[in-house]
């Protein structure tokens, strides 16, 4: 069930990548042709959860690396994390609203 979401480069739109991408099972998503904005939101979360997480730890294994990140995302930035975006609530807040 996992997305891999790339932009237009030539290393992700060759056919042996693509290949990797099947073989492993993962569906492959590309940016539309001339839209800059559409990997903007992921651009975002990914230099928060750098800035705030990742370059603060040094880890010894990548399980140790996965634990913190997913208990990071589900745990604050998920539940407790305000975000600008969708005026300085949780993404959980939104959700709630929303339905």
């Amino acid at each position: 069930g996992l997305i891999h979401h790339s932009d237009r480069g030539t290393q992700y739109a060759s056919t042996e990548y693509r290949q990797a991408l099947q073989a492993a099972g993962f569906l492959p998503s590309m940016s539309r042709r001339a839209d800059c904005y559409d990997n903007a939101p992921m651009e975002s979360f990914f230099h928060t959860l750098k800035s705030e997480l990742v370059h603060h730890r040094q880890y010894a294994t990548r399980n140790e690396a996965e634990r913190d990140i997913f208990t990071y995302i589900e745990g604050f930035y998920n539940h407790h994390r305000r975000h600008s975006a969708i005026g300085y609530i949780s993404p959980v807040e939104m959700e709630l609203k929303s339905a």
